[in-house]
């Protein structure tokens, strides 16, 4: 990938670049699903964190869990979450736009002071589409767009995810080859120039 391509994937609308990643271990906790897809979304948090070099924790200190992962079949679902709204910022409004737009999916992030992210949230309306996809291919995908404050429009014209020649589908190489250059402990947690691209390019291929 270009500095230009990985660029763009933290670009935001807004054309500000903002890049963040974890500092403390990740807690994930799924909601709405049986034991078998809870397995499944666990696990592959655990892939993509051991890819990036990170950590998982058993606990959070401050909130239990910091990555919550919400499968439901209607958006106002989220409204009867207890606490919810004191977690993500004016969520009722949030969940009017999200309804509106016939949306199947979005994440929500928290951040450090120092910028890096603090909790992520991820809500997903098993629409038809979502519904048709096998587990596994949800729960990669979703993880590898939690491990980083990727643009909120990186992946709208390109999937995180590829097919193998045999038909498996996997995680991206080039992907997953920004994800373990973001991690390497010389990067920053969280960068709001985009000369930050730059520095991210160079380590691309580097085996970090």
């Amino acid at each position: 990938m270009t500095p230009q391509d990985i660029e763009q994937l933290f670009t935001c609308s807004d054309d500000s670049y903002l890049f963040a990643r974890w500092e403390r271990p990740i807690v994930p906790i799924v909601f709405g699903v049986d034991d078998a897809t809870l397995s499944t979304v666990k696990g592959a948090c655990e892939a993509i964190v051991t890819l990036a070099g990170h950590k998982m924790a058993e606990t959070d200190t401050e909130m239990g869990a910091n990555l919550m992962v919400f499968f439901f079949r209607q958006w106002e679902e989220l409204l009867q979450v207890p606490d919810l709204d004191k977690l993500v910022p004016d969520l009722a409004p949030l969940v009017a736009r999200l309804a509106e737009a016939d949306a199947n999916q979005y994440r929500a992030f928290r951040f450090e002071q120092s910028g890096a992210i603090r909790a992520a949230f991820v809500f997903l309306r098993m629409d038809d589409a979502l519904s048709e996809q096998p587990a596994e291919d949800i729960a990669l995908s979703q993880m590898a767009q939690s491990i980083l404050s990727w643009s909120d429009r990186a992946f709208t014209t390109r999937s995180p995810l590829a097919r193998t020649p045999e038909g498996t589908i996997v995680l991206h190489p080039e992907i997953g080859d920004v994800i373990r250059a973001a991690y390497d402990p010389v990067m920053p947690a969280a960068a709001t120039d985009p000369s930050h691209a730059l520095r991210l390019a160079a380590r691309l291929g580097r085996g970090n």
